[in-house]
C-alpha cells in the first residue's frame, strides 16, 4: 500500500435536484465518513507504537445512484442501493485497518457482493419480473487515502482530475457505448441514436455487471460523481474548468447544478464533489 502519512484535508459536498422537466427526484447520494480508532487522551508510549495500534484509520464512502425512468419506484430503487452500501461498510470498519493485497481484493469482492445482494432482493421482492422492477444505476467511490475503490453499475459517472487532467473512471453500460466498442458505431452514430441511452447494465436491471477498480490519489486531486441529468448538459471540458477553479467543494456542486439547470435541466441532477488539500 502507498504511504498514507500526507493525507491531505478532504472537503466533499453533494447535491440533488429535480431538474426543471421532472415532477420527482429518483436520485440519491451519499457522503459518509467511516472509521475505526481509539481516542487516546494521555500515554507515555511513544507516537509509533500508538500509531500502529490505534491509527484511527479513516474512510469516506461517497456514491450516486439514478432510479431507472420508465421502471416503477426507481427512487425505492436508488434508496436501497444506496443504504445497502451504507450497512456494508458500518460493519465493516475493520477493514480500514492495515488493508493489504489480500485484503484489499476480498474488500472489492464484497463490495460487489453488496450490490449484487441488492440487486436479488429486488428480483426475490417483486417475483424475478425484471420488466417490473425497480433499477437503478450505482456509482460509489470508498476512499481510504491515498487509495480509491470504486464500484459502478449502469451510467452515473465517476471522475478524477489528476496532474491538471480529467480523465473519466467509469465507462457508461449503456448499448450505445457497446455497439461504439464493438466497432459497430461511431460515437457521431451513437450520440444521434435515441437507443443509445438504453441501458445494458442496472441493478434491478435485465442484467447487472458490476465493474470495480482502483485508483491512487495524490494531494490535490479532485473527484466527481455524477448522475446523467449532469452530463448530459454539461461538458467534460466544463467539468474540468470548474474543479480546475478555486472554490470548495460546496461552490462546484452548485455551480455545476447551476449550469445543467440553464442548459435545459431535462433530468433528475446529482453530484458529489470531493477535493483534498495540495498538502
Amino acid at each position: 500500500m502507498p504511504d498514507t502519512a500526507t493525507q491531505p484535508m478532504i472537503d466533499s459536498f453533494g447535491q440533488t435536484d429535480p431538474g426543471r422537466v421532472r415532477h420527482g427526484n429518483e436520485d440519491h447520494f451519499v457522503i459518509a465518513t467511516v472509521s475505526k480508532s481509539v481516542d487516546l487522551r494521555h500515554t507515555s508510549l511513544p507516537d509509533s507504537a500508538v500509531g500502529r495500534r490505534f491509527g484511527g484509520a479513516t474512510g469516506y464512502l461517497f456514491a450516486v445512484a439514478d432510479g431507472v425512468g420508465g421502471r416503477p419506484e426507481g427512487d425505492v430503487a436508488s434508496e436501497r442501493a444506496v443504504t445497502a452500501l451504507l450497512d456494508y461498510i458500518g460493519s465493516a470498519a475493520e477493514c480500514l485497518q492495515g488493508l493489504d493485497t489480500t485484503k484489499e481484493d476480498a474488500l472489492l469482492v464484497k463490495l460487489e457482493e453488496t450490490v449484487l445482494g441488492v440487486h436479488e432482493a429486488l428480483m426475490k421482492e417483486y417475483g424475478g419480473q425484471s420488466a417490473s422492477l425497480p433499477a437503478t444505476t450505482l456509482t460509489m467511490v470508498l476512499l481510504v487515502w491515498p487509495r480509491a475503490y470504486f464500484v459502478h453499475v449502469g451510467d452515473s459517472r465517476a471522475y478524477v482530475r489528476q496532474h491538471g487532467r480529467l480523465q473519466r473512471l467509469t465507462r457508461d453500460q449503456t448499448l450505445g457505448e457497446y455497439m461504439v466498442d464493438a466497432g459497430a458505431w461511431t460515437e457521431d452514430q451513437a450520440a444521434r441514436s435515441s437507443a443509445a441511452k438504453t441501458l445494458s447494465s442496472a441493478v434491478g436491471g435485465t442484467e447487472i455487471i458490476p465493474v470495480v477498480g482502483l485508483i491512487d490519489l495524490e494531494p490535490g486531486d479532485s473527484l466527481l460523481l455524477c448522475t446523467d441529468g449532469l452530463y448530459r448538459h454539461v461538458t467534460d471540458e466544463r467539468i474540468a474548468a470548474v474543479l480546475e477553479g478555486p472554490g470548495g467543494a460546496e461552490q462546484c456542486c452548485r455551480q455545476f447544478v447551476d449550469e445543467a439547470l440553464a442548459d435545459g435541466g431535462t433530468d433528475n441532477i446529482t453530484v458529489v464533489v470531493v477535493r483534498t488539500s495540495p498538502t
